[in-house]
């Protein structure tokens, strides 16, 4: 039997192109290096908390420390009561959003699943409330606080964030991705709305949960400017605000400030690290569901 040659200079059909190699290559090189370009704040930072006072503002800048300063931690716990700073933090973090989900679940069904006079006009209004700035709205929610006794207390740094409309257009957009059929096959069955949403929509929205639960926690770790409007005494102040009370008029500790903020930043690391298959799930889900 013949077989036809191929002609001179031809490329076999199996031979892998070296263009999208390359390209390829050079993306993630390029990827690779903005990375460490982003971690390295994160390294400066950890290497200062463990230096010694003396070789913080050295020049030139040493990034290893001579010796391990450990006692860092602990002074910057005892430098002022960061320990309570840590405490605030975490229960309004947690409560906030604890809050915020359950508010946002509710809300979310009732205006993807729900049929009432003006739901669209709603939500449109609703939706349009994450484009007032905070700073407009802080005042007037100050004296809200201040008129209803809740000034420098929990209450006034939970409450505000149990309402944002962040959390309610996230579930609604996912919620509108699931078919109808599952919940209307529960309803065959005798099920309330209640036992739909808890027992058939909650379970296949985890993406969308953990998506929401990670940023509204990040978000209120992170909280600032309201901590500091809405507390006035130092046990309530939150981490944000208290790591600005290391720098002083006389100066700035920098080491004690570099290792409370090392601390600071841990839980924030471990929330993510745990939610965040579910996250990316959620991001690549949650924003198609236009029915």
């Amino acid at each position: 039997m013949i077989q036809a040659q191929a002609p001179a200079g031809a490329r076999p059909s199996n031979a892998t192109p070296v263009l999208p190699l390359l390209l390829k290559g050079a993306s993630y090189l390029a990827l690779t290096t903005l990375a460490v370009l982003c971690l390295v704040p994160f390294a400066w930072m950890a290497l200062t908390s463990l230096k010694p006072e003396n070789e913080v503002m050295t020049n030139p800048p040493r990034w290893l420390p001579s010796m391990l300063a450990w006692s860092n931690f602990p002074r910057a716990f005892s430098f002022y009561p960061f320990d309570r700073f840590l405490w605030n933090t975490m229960l309004v973090a947690v409560a906030a959003t604890a809050l915020q989900t359950i508010v946002a679940v509710l809300a979310a069904y009732a205006f993807a699943r729900l049929r009432f006079p003006g739901r669209n006009v709603l939500f449109m209004a609703y939706l349009g409330t994450l484009m007032i700035p905070q700073q407009v709205t802080i005042v007037p929610l100050f004296l809200m606080m201040r008129t209803a006794n809740l000034a420098d207390t929990y209450w006034a740094l939970i409450l505000p964030s149990a309402f944002h409309a962040f959390g309610v257009f996230l579930m609604r957009q996912f919620l509108l991705t699931l078919p109808r059929e599952l919940e209307e096959s529960a309803y065959i069955d005798g099920a309330g709305r209640f036992r739909v949403l808890w027992q058939v929509l909650l379970p296949l929205s985890r993406p969308a949960l953990a998506t929401l639960i990670l940023f509204t926690f990040i978000r209120e770790w992170n909280a600032f400017l309201w901590p500091l409007i809405a507390t006035r005494t130092l046990e309530m102040r939150t981490v944000a605000v208290g790591l600005t009370l290391f720098t002083g008029q006389y100066g700035t500790e920098w080491h004690l400030l570099m290792a409370a903020a090392t601390v600071t930043i841990l839980p924030s690391l471990i929330v993510f690290a745990l939610a965040q298959r579910y996250y990316i799930e959620g991001i690549a889900l949650s924003g198609f569901g236009g029915r």
